[in-house]
Order: C-alpha cells, then structure tokens, then sequence
C-alpha cells in the first residue's frame, strides 16, 4: 500500500486514480467531494482536525486499493446519513442508487438500550447486515475496512479505555476479515496498530529490540539480498527482491508459539522474490535450495494448494551464513497483486458493471451467514470470530480431495464438513491409518477417513470439541430439533393434566376447529407448534385448557376464569420488571438461585413448562447452562419498571463485626438511612469478641443495594459484609 500523504487533498486522489482509470468519472468524484466537505461543514474530530480529512483519507486508501469511482465516492460520503441531517432519497437525487446502496449499507443502527444485552444485539445486527450487503456487493466491506484503517491511525485521541475497546474489536473481526478477503496491507497494518494499543509495553520493547538487530545485521541483510539478485541472474531469470522486516505483530505472536524471547530469533527478517511466471517461482525455490540447506518442515507451497483468500506463493526458512536461518518467499507479479489487495485486485469495474460474486473470498462470507441464521447474538459473533481464524491446516480425503481447517479443529469439523448426516453419526476417524476420537485436533497432511454409527447423537458437549462455525450451527439446530421434540411432550402432559382438571381430554379436541382458531390467535402453523409452546413456557397450559373447553361447561366459567388468573399471576409474578427482547408471549420468572435485582446484567433461559428463568450472569450456576445455548433468550429489564422503582426484592448480607456497644443499632440507622427495610436479622457471637450476623433486607435494585453496602461498610464495628453468595474476602 502507497503511503498517504500527510494531508490527503481531493487532487491526490484524482491523480491517484487517474493512474489506473485513465476514463474515470472525475465529475462523480468532485460531486461527492463538494457534497461531502458542506454536509460536514463544522464538524470536528477529537483530533480537533476538520471532520472531512477522514472521509478523504479514506477514499485515498480505497484509490490505492485501485477500486473504481462508485466505491471511492461511498468512501467520500459514507457517514453522512449517519452524522448529518442528509437523507437517502436526497443522496439518492445526488448520486444515483449505487452509490446510495453503499452509504446505507455503511450506516451503523443505532442503539435503541443501554443494557448489555441490547448493545450486544446491536453489535451483532450491525455485522449481520454489514456482511449481508458485501456478499451482494463486496465494495461495502471494503469501504469499511479503509474507514476501519483510519479510525485506528487516530485512536490515539480517544480515551484509553475507548482505545482497548476498538483495538480489540478490530483485532478480532476487521483484521481477519481483511486476511479472509486476501487484503494483506490492511490487515498487517491493522495488526501492529492494535498490538501497540493492547499489548503497549511488550510492543515498545519488541520494537526496540527488532531496531537495534536490524541495525546489527543490516551488513548480512545487504549481502543476502545481493546474493539472491545474483543467483537469479545467473540463472536468467527476471525478478525482484525485495527485503523486509517482518511486521512487529506476526513476531509478537511467533515469540510466543515458541516460547522465546527476540533475541533468539533470526528470521525476522525475510525476503521476496518476485518473478514473472509459475516456472520461475519452482526454479528459483530449487536455486535456493541448492545455495542454502532448507528447513524441514518450513516448505510450504501455496501456489499448488492456494489458501481460502486466494493467496499463492513460495514460502520456504534456509540457513543462512553464520547458521542464521531466514525467509524466503516467491511469488509471480499478478500473485503479489493479489497477496497485497485480495479481492480488491480481482474487483473487473475496469470492465464497468461486472462484480466478482462467484470469488471464493465471497462465498465465505455467504457460507457464514447462512450458518448462522437464526442465531442469538452472541451465538453469531461467536460463530463470526471463529470463522475468520485463519485456515492453516490442509487435511486431504481418502480420495485426494484438500479440505482446509482453522488451527484446533478436530475431526468432528472434518466431519460436518463431509455432509451434515456424516457429523451427527461420527464415533471417531482413522487418521493416517491410526483410529482416533471426535475431539482428536487435525494437523497438515493428514488422511482423515471418518468412521460412522446409526446409534450415535449429538450430544451438548460437541459444542465444546467442535471448532467450526459450520459445525457448531449444525450441532445447535440438531439440539433444538431435539428441544421441542422434548417440549412437545412435555406441553402434551401440562395441557392433559389441565384439561382433565376440566373433565375433557386432548384426544378430544385435537384435529379440531377449536384448536384451528387457537392456532391461528398465536401465529402457529400446527398442534405441535402449540404443544412446544407449553412446554416452553411460552404459553400457559391452563390458559389453551380454558380456552379449549370455555363452550363446554359455561356453569364452570368463572372458576375457570379464576385458575387462569391464579395461573398467569403466579408463573409471571415478576412480568412487570423484565422483558423477553422481540418475544412478548413468554412467561418470565427470577431464579431463585441468584435473585438478580434491577440494574445487574442478566441472561435468560428457557426452561420446559415454567417459561423462561432470568439469572444474574455471575450466578454460578449459569456457566452449565451456557451448554445449552440454543435455550438462552435475551432478556432486559423494563424500563418502565426501572424507572417507578415499585417493586422490591428480598437480599441476603452476610456481615462479620467486632463487637462492640450500641452495634444493633448502628446497622439497624445505616439500612434505615437508605430507606430500606430489615425482614430478617440473626446474630451470632464468636469467639474473642468477634462474630457474624446475617440479614435479609428489601431494596429496590443494584445501585440501592450498593448504597447500602456502602453504608454498612463505614460504620466503625463491621469488619466485611457482603451480598450471600458474592465473592468473600477473607476478613482481617
């Protein structure tokens, strides 16, 4: 990648792409320039430079990236609908729809909560739709990453914690998916940026220590480069070569697979050889070889077996003079073209109106959307930052086939990969000829032959061995399948046992036009659906009994109406304070095991019969019920609720005192103080004039209990208290 000039000037930018589309459409790009520069006319970023310099930048980065004029002006405008009063139609008059289809699908939604949970949802739709609009037009993700680039060149001015927060996001979704799209420069760029922000210590020190062996060896770096040149004139071969020190990222990470520090390491810095044909590339591997001993194992040729993004070239570790081993690698112009920009050097506008749709690189991000469908939040991201590991691990079928794996995965993934009906049944695989099981990881070259069984399942802890977003998607969709079988029976037992409180049955309605006009009031399509729903929770067993028998027995009807509210007034007792995001029909209670209160951060899960349980997402005892994430539902407190602040929950404190004169009293003004109320209070005297006390108190929600803790913990006798079963402190 070109180096951007230190302040980027539309002029920069029409020269730059005039180099390669000597037929640009320079009005189209002076329009969203001038556009561009009155809508953010005032605007300012923390920086304190004018808001237009980031547009600028980056429509530069996607010049450099030779993309055509459409995607250059989106980069002009592409935050205009969301930072300014402009609306789409209004860019729409201005620009014509493409370039408006790229500015919408670069507009972020808003956060419409606060809570966790709906800037989680947020996150994930952002993604979700971010990925959808590039697979139809990849020049969206593109736009994207420039705009990423130059966010991360001036993170500098935002605060530190803002600084860790993108950094990290960058790191695990923008930086890999540039590498997926084959964008070389972006995602080492993108790297050492986050690296110096999350890891700030160790990159100062890694950057010091590479300077100073740089300087060391620039002689023998000089002389290598030399005798390479001269290698491939003597065979007359055409080519370049070019030295570099490797990025400071990719070091950082090689330090630690191995266990060492930089000064052990040699080969830091490496070479490329570029050339004009596939031939030359072979040719001058084998030169090289016979100049300098290869490494075993260090021979990797991706021009006969090309990685997912496209990349090809020669890589091959010799030893050097005086013993110190260094890169090489070797690769044809167009490879080069295509290892810098990825699918950017592939984009045919030059031969204006085609998109590369069918590029490898696009049904990836195809493959992945359509894994996850239906997923949770977090199920999406998750499957997301899985599949954008990068897939280093070639493993071959028994018939010669080359199937490529993310690092870890296991022969589970290799299964699910051969067809979905082969993952479900696997016991295991002969690997090399040797018989291993599921969670066995895959390593380069291995002959994997999986080995199947009529009695085997899926089972919850396949999501733990399984690696794969494909295989993780297809292992929770079995497990739901399974769900709402289980369910069905359940709601079948709930509704029976209901309806014979009523004197009928369900054989007696089933099939009927009463349970059609049940359907169709809920939205369900069959008598299972509803059955599931029982036995979910979503709908009350003695709300369908009644509604089912209501023309039977008209005498019973007010004692029917009656149970139906005793019913729906038990099993949603809390309904007022929480909500089920996107599902209001589900019945909501507060697990007892943790009792959150109002504020804390809280996950969902459906249970079978009850509805769904809310914990607090520390209770302990939601890590095992995070292996069965396809029965986690978000869920939020109500606004509504939190804000009249009426309902109140009963807390537990543990506290160790110093006895002392006047104690009782003391808690008893300090709870009072606050405006809460003791239900329960118990004492109990220990030895040298210490002992413990336990409390129930009513309080309002988190912060209210904070205020109390607080309270508690500044009068003079109370060595420790806190909330029963929080962390302890040991007591002093």
């Amino acid at each position: 990648m070109m180096e951007t000039p230190a302040k980027v000037r539309i002029e920069d930018i029409l020269d730059r792409v005039e180099r390669y589309r000597p037929d640009m459409d320079e009005a189209l790009l002076r329009h969203a320039y001038v556009f561009a520069a009155t809508r953010h006319k005032g605007q300012v970023r923390r920086s304190g430079e004018a808001y237009l310099i980031h547009p600028l930048t980056v429509a530069w980065i996607l010049a450099d990236m030779e993309l055509d004029e459409v995607a250059i002006a989106a980069g002009l405008l592409h935050d205009i609908l969301e930072d300014t009063e402009t609306t789409a139609e209004e860019m729409e008059l201005e620009f014509g729809p493409a370039v408006t289809r790229l500015v919408e699908a670069l507009t972020k939604l808003s956060s419409f909560e606060s809570s966790f949970t709906s800037r989680e949802a947020t996150e994930a739709e952002n993604f979700r739709r971010l990925l959808l609009a590039s697979t139809d037009d990849v020049r969206v993700i593109l736009v994207k990453l420039a705009d990423r680039l130059h966010n991360m060149r001036t993170l500098n001015f935002l605060r530190p914690e803002r600084q860790v927060a993108i950094a990290r996001e960058t790191l695990e979704i923008y930086a890999p998916i540039a590498n997926r799209l084959g964008i070389g420069s972006i995602k080492t760029e993108m790297e050492d940026l986050c690296f110096r922000y999350l890891h700030p210590r160790e990159a100062e020190r890694l950057e010091r220590a590479i300077s100073e062996r740089s300087e060391a060896a620039q002689k023998w770096f000089t002389e290598i480069r030399s005798t390479l040149a001269g290698v491939l004139e003597e065979a007359g071969i055409e080519g370049e070569v070019l030295g570099r020190v490797k990025h400071l990222y990719s070091v950082w990470q090689k330090l630690k697979r191995q266990g060492v520090d930089v000064e052990s390491v040699f080969d830091f810095l490496a070479f490329r050889i570029i050339v004009s044909t596939v031939g030359d590339c072979y040719a001058a591997m084998g030169l090289i070889h016979q100049k300098w001993p290869p490494v075993p194992g260090r021979i990797k040729d991706y021009i006969a077996i090309p990685k997912p993004n496209a990349y090809q070239s020669l890589h091959t570790t010799v030893i050097g003079p005086e013993g110190h081993p260094f890169e090489i690698q070797i690769r044809t112009h167009d490879m080069h073209a295509i290892a810098e920009h990825g699918i950017a050097a592939h984009w045919s506008y030059k031969e204006r109106g085609s998109k590369p749709t069918d590029d490898s690189r696009i049904a990836w991000l195809r493959s992945l959307l359509d894994t996850t469908q239906g997923s949770s939040p977090r199920e999406f991201l998750d499957s997301l930052k899985v599949d954008l590991y990068p897939e280093e691990v070639y493993c071959f079928t028994p018939k010669g086939d080359v199937l490529s794996f993310p690092r870890g995965a296991t022969v589970l993934d290799f299964a699910y990969r051969v067809h979905t009906e082969v993952g479900h049944h696997c016991v295991g695989a002969t690997l090399n000829g040797r018989w291993v099981p599921l969670r066995t990881e895959l390593t380069n070259g291995d002959i994997v032959e999986i080995t199947t069984s009529n009695q085997q399942r899926p089972h919850h802890d396949w999501l733990e061995i399984a690696r794969t977003g494909k295989a993780r998607s297809r292992i929770r969709a079995w497990l739901k399948r399974e769900e709402k079988e289980r369910a069905v029976e359940v709601g079948r037992k709930l509704l029976e046992k209901e309806l014979r409180r009523l004197d009928s049955s369900w054989k007696r309605f089933s099939g009927s036009e009463e349970i059609q006009e049940l359907l169709t009031g809920h939205g369900l399509a069959r008598e299972e659906d509803l059955l599931a729903a029982i036995g979910f929770g979503k709908i009350a067993a003695a709300a369908v009994a009644a509604a089912l028998t209501r023309h039977e027995a008209v005498d019973d009807e007010e004692a029917i109406r009656t149970h139906l509210r005793e019913v729906q007034s038990a099993a949603s007792q809390d309904a007022p304070v929480l909500e089920v995001t996107g599902d209001a029909d589900f019945l909501v209670y507060i697990a007892r095991c943790c009792n959150p209160l109002p504020g804390e951060d809280i996950v969902g899960f459906v249970t079978r019969g009850k509805g769904v349980a809310v914990h607090s997402r520390s209770c302990p005892n939601v890590r095992n019920l995070l292996y069965h994430p396809e029965r986690e539902i978000e869920v939020r407190w109500s606004t509504s609720a939190m804000a009249e602040r009426r309902t109140r929950s009963r807390v537990d404190l543990d506290m160790t005192y110093r006895d002392g004169p006047g104690f009782l009293a003391s808690i008893s003004h300090a709870i009072a103080s606050e405006g809460a109320n003791i239900v329960r209070c118990h004492l109990n005297a220990g030895e040298g004039g210490r002992g413990t006390v336990s409390l129930s108190v009513e309080v309002r929600d988190k912060d209210h209990l904070n205020r109390i803790l607080e309270r508690l913990r500044d009068v003079e006798d109370v060595l420790e208290v806190e909330r029963r079963g929080a962390f302890r402190r040991a007591a002093p």
